[in-house]
């Protein structure tokens, strides 16, 4: 039992509407049983001062490649065609142990960061024990995860480069088919989702029997990259699964990218939720503002509409980040009209408070958890984040608008604890030891980690994967990648 004594707790209300509550919090088990001032406890009970604290629900990444910890720093200066030759088709060099240690370190920065749920899109599936590794991981950190297990293409050899296009062929459906039967795992704490690329490209026989591999599996997040850009879907894939008769409510798209109208109405209609990742997105080209701020589509679109970090090898795992970037250029975009009439808006348009939704309760909507978490509510999951409310960066800012706060002053280092189930997974500024998950303890070698075990495998491993990517040709991949998918070329240009 763990009672959070004297915070000002970030209450969700009416229409989402934020009250900043000086409360007390009472954890029982893995729930919030009681949200009131003045708690009193056994004499056992972990009691937290949060006398200035700030007490959020725990932040949703609804988008995020958790395995490609090895990667960080590769891809600065990348734009989406040259990342992906880098980024994901280098997942050939790695064993099932870098995996382990890639995404055990991926999972802890998301912790580090008061992040408490992630849909993790897996396509690292090299083998059925890839997959083990990743999931004995994910169970290890103690985040909270939909394991979207993912058939992808693969690289078939480097010299020359290519690929194994038919990515449901091997093991992938029998290993989909075991984990089905084993799931949930870690008491419930990761669940199995389904992520794929190619739904729309399948022969409407095969799409009928995967849909139905699906449903007889009771999945209940099915998620697939979509761009509207000439370097990935120059036609929309969202209205072509919707003429397949497949696009539903458990569709959760990944970016969305500068969306056609039609887009935005099979969205709103059909309950489809969308994931904007905006640190990515507005590096690689592929529009802006990011989806989750377009209401010019549709005033109903951005609460179908969540946040994801994409590549944390690319870019900070702080949720906040993206909240505070996608918010500000947003507000770029549209003071910009103003501007090229010679004109000035009377308002900024978008909220603080729409940012710090899109990064809680609506993230826990697109992710199948708005029961569970994404808010502060007796009943659901003691999924918290406390943040101090006097450090440097957060001081006076915390005590006139703790929102505004956390989205737009906050950095990872003002996350004092992160409480995930009910279990403290980061406490005193401190990542706390992970338990090592037994499937994991042949890779680890023993059953506890602090983080700097894990930071030494992460910083031996990438030396090794390096010196692997340094024998091969990115750009001659790259191209022939292109070709392979039938891009055009004569659409990717330095200038106009």
């Amino acid at each position: 039992m763990i009672i959070l004594k004297n915070g000002i707790a970030l209450v969700h209300g009416a229409d989402d509407h934020i009250e900043a509550r000086r409360t007390d919090i009472l954890i029982s088990g893995s729930k919030i049983s009681k949200l009131e001032a003045d708690i009193s406890g056994p004499a056992d009970a972990e009691v937290i001062d949060c006398t200035d604290k700030i007490i959020s629900p725990g932040f949703i990444d609804t988008h995020h490649h958790v395995w490609q910890t090895l990667l960080k720093g590769r891809h600065a200066n990348q734009t989406l065609l040259q990342y992906l030759p880098e980024g994901n088709f280098t997942s050939s060099f790695y064993s099932a142990e870098d995996t382990f240690w890639g995404q055990l370190s991926g999972c802890l920065e998301m912790v580090e960061c008061g992040t408490t749920s992630v849909s993790d899109f897996a396509h690292i599936n090299y083998s059925p024990e890839h997959n083990d590794q990743v999931i004995a991981a994910t169970a290890s950190s103690g985040i909270r995860s939909i394991f979207c297990y993912c058939p992808t293409p693969l690289a078939k050899s480097w010299s020359p480069f290519t690929m194994e296009m038919n990515a449901l062929g091997g093991h992938v459906l029998p290993t989909f088919d075991a984990l089905a039967a084993q799931a949930p795992w870690a008491d419930g704490r990761i669940t199995l989702g389904f992520a794929f690329d190619a739904f729309h490209l399948l022969p409407k026989p095969y799409l009928d029997a995967l849909m139905d591999r699906l449903k007889q599996h009771a999945i209940e997040v099915i998620t697939f990259h979509y761009s509207h850009i000439p370097a990935q879907a120059p036609q929309s894939i969202a209205a072509k699964l919707n003429e397949l008769g497949v696009l539903d409510e458990r569709f959760l798209v990944a970016h969305g990218s500068n969306p056609t109208q039609e887009d935005a109405h099979l969205y709103c209609r059909l309950g489809v939720h969308v994931s904007s990742t905006p640190s990515t997105e507005l590096q690689m080209g592929m529009g802006v503002p990011v989806v989750a701020f377009r209401d010019d589509l549709g005033k109903d679109l951005p609460e179908n509409c969540s946040l994801g970090v994409d590549c944390h090898s690319a870019t900070s795992a702080y949720i906040p980040y993206e909240a505070r970037l996608g918010l500000q250029s947003a507000r770029a975009v549209y003071g910009e009209k103003f501007l090229q009439q010679g004109k000035q808006p009377s308002s900024v348009k978008y909220t603080v408070e729409e940012a710090f939704n899109l990064a809680t309760i609506r993230g826990a909507r697109a992710a199948k958890m708005g029961d569970k978490t994404g808010s502060i509510v007796e009943g659901k999951c003691a999924d918290l984040v406390i943040f101090s409310a006097t450090s440097p960066c957060m001081l006076a800012a915390a005590q006139q608008d703790p929102v505004a706060a956390v989205i737009l002053h906050s950095s990872p280092s003002d996350v004092e604890t992160v409480i995930i189930d009910g279990v403290m997974r980061k406490k005193g500024g401190k990542l706390v030891n992970v338990a090592v998950d037994e499937k994991a303890k042949a890779t680890a070698g023993r059953s506890s980690l602090k983080w700097d075990d894990v930071a030494q495998q992460v910083l031996r491993r990438r030396v090794t994967l390096g010196e692997r990517i340094r024998g091969v040709d990115l750009k001659d991949a790259e191209q022939r990648m292109m070709d392979a998918w039938h891009i055009d070329k004569q659409a990717i240009v330095d200038h106009l």
